[in-house]
């Protein structure tokens, strides 16, 4: 059975792809969709009908279409965004809020403690020990991370490379993610970093790792995302933050003491790969001093 959007951005990419091949009465609902989501999430089934000159049931089938159950679905993807869009303008308000008060860093470093509190001690121990022995033990590494979520992905690969061979970071330019992922294999780790709202590309790509047979781990924001629904060990972190943009502290912290916990679970394959490196970086002049 196929699974329809998850998401208003997948809904719209969805949309975008066959916009030319639709009819007129399906481009005139696509069209409402495209430039008024927000809208779309309050109005009744009648007055998208009105609005697009079409029957209500044409709407139906519109939503049927692109994979959904029925107008409620479509509207419930729309509300999803129009919910998203409010919590950003609700963080500026608290961003413009703390600066007036002049105490922003203040209340930026506390919130940033209580996010990592919170992160670290709800990990398991025996859930810790299984991402450690997988990203030490693996043949290859993958890790992937789009958008605000790159930083983390690189940080994580370069820090991995530093303690074991094998790491690879999967940041596909435009049209190239197939390219990326032609070389998984079975038995490897795809570790990916995803938050709301949830990079398409990133989602693809785990599906495909799982499906390939690779262990997967999912650095995100709660239970729901889809990337915990499909990974053998997930990491929730606290992400809310006290300004506009949402906070990805936890998730730096997390991926540095997991390269720490591989460094130590290889012990000496561990300080070979940092002594080769050393000699490297001397050998090519890479810092001044």
């Amino acid at each position: 059975m196929t699974t329809g959007p998850q998401s208003y951005d997948e809904l719209r990419a969805a949309i975008q792809a066959r916009l030319d091949r639709l009819a007129p009465g399906q481009q005139r609902i696509a069209q409402l969709l495209l430039t008024d989501p927000d809208g779309t999430a309050l109005r009744t089934i009648s007055d998208t009908a009105k609005r697009a000159g079409v029957h209500q049931s044409s709407v139906v089938r519109f939503a049927s279409l692109f994979g959904l159950s029925g107008y409620p679905a479509l509207v419930g993807l729309c509300r999803e965004h129009l919910t998203g869009q409010a919590q950003l303008v609700s963080r500026f308000g608290r961003a413009e809020e703390q600066s007036r008060q002049e105490d922003l860093l203040a209340a930026t470093l506390e919130h940033e403690r209580q996010n990592l509190t919170r992160t670290i001690t709800r990990i398991p121990p025996e859930q810790w020990e299984q991402a450690v022995e997988l990203l030490a033990t693996a043949e290859s590494v993958h890790v992937m991370g789009l958008r605000k979520c790159l930083s983390v992905a690189e940080l994580m690969a370069y820090l991995l490379r530093m303690v074991r061979p094998g790491v690879h970071l999967v940041s596909p330019v435009a049209g190239a993610l197939v390219d990326e992922l032609r070389d998984l294999r079975a038995g490897e780790v795809f570790a990916a970093v995803s938050i709301h709202r949830y990079t398409a590309d990133t989602v693809r790509a785990f599906e495909e790792a799982r499906r390939r047979g690779l262990h997967t781990i999912a650095f995100t924001d709660n239970e729901a995302s889809p990337l915990a629904r499909l990974a053998d060990v997930t990491f929730t972190a606290d992400c809310e933050g006290v300004t506009i943009l949402r906070s990805v502290t936890a998730f730096i912290t997390l991926v540095q003491a997991l390269a720490t916990g591989v460094a130590l679970r290889n012990g000496t394959r561990s300080r070979d790969e940092l002594l080769h490196d050393e000699r490297l970086l001397e050998a090519f002049g890479v810092y001044a001093l």
